[in-house]
């Protein structure tokens, strides 16, 4: 399979850690699963306290860091890490139940970079993930998307194959979008709505399938319909091997 590149860098999100730092055990793990679905590499801490030594251990590209937490309080615990030479430039996502604006003032006087007052869904969170790393050049701004001779490019919203431009609709080029960054990944039709559609949007599985009939039709005027694959009892692959 030929290698996926973004922009002209090559894309390996797996580089970039995320220390996620909640006392609630349910909400951590759900944390945990959809930023490594995502593609980051999370690393879980229970308080202040864990999240310290697991700092001193190795440093994450952002905290994702609860207000409310057991001993030492996440805003406080924000507040001695900006002052702390050793780990002032880390960017910091504050999570919280309280949505007062003084509180979120607050939160970003002591030097966070964003914060998110809960319940929140998981697309917006990625969503302030990305913009804060993007602002802190951890990530580029994801332009284009190469895979052996198939190339989408987000700034002109264009799809080609060589040097065919390929008609879609925004969903289709949303969908082809997903499977060109996970590659040879296995996606059931509720991961694809989530992660395409969004999980605040009510639509039946079925939808996938007439989009992914539509995809197929397109790549199969090139004969590359045999891209976006069927797993039979699962749902879709999209690889470049036979």
């Amino acid at each position: 399979m030929g290698r996926l590149f973004i922009g002209y860098t090559e894309y390996d999100m797996s580089k970039l850690t995320l220390l996620v730092v909640e006392d609630e055990d349910a909400i951590r793990d759900m944390l945990a699963m959809v930023l490594e679905q995502s593609g980051y590499e999370v690393c879980p801490a229970a308080d202040a306290e864990q999240a310290q030594k697991a700092l001193d251990e190795r440093v994450p590209d952002l905290i994702l860091l609860d207000w409310m937490l057991p001993g030492i309080s996440g805003v406080e615990w924000a507040r001695r890490l900006k002052k702390d030479l050793n780990y002032r430039e880390i960017p910091i996502i504050l999570l919280t139940a309280r949505g007062e604006e003084e509180d979120k003032v607050r939160g970003l006087e002591i030097g966070a970079d964003d914060y998110m007052t809960k319940p929140f869904s998981p697309k917006e969170l990625a969503a302030r993930i990305r913009a804060v790393l993007r602002r802190t050049g951890k990530i580029q701004d994801l332009v284009q998307i190469t895979l052996g001779d198939l190339t989408l490019d987000t700034e002109q919203h264009r799809l080609t194959i060589g040097d065919k431009q390929l008609e879609v609709s925004p969903t289709e080029f949303r969908l082809m979008q997903f499977f060109m960054m996970h590659p040879d990944k296995v996606c059931s039709r509720t991961y694809l709505l989530d992660q395409v559609w969004g999980r605040s949007v009510y639509i039946e599985e079925r939808t996938v399938d007439v989009h992914i009939r539509r995809l197929r039709k397109i790549l199969g005027e090139y004969g590359r319909e045999d891209l976006v694959q069927t797993v039979r009892g699962f749902g879709y692959r999209f690889s470049l091997a036979n």
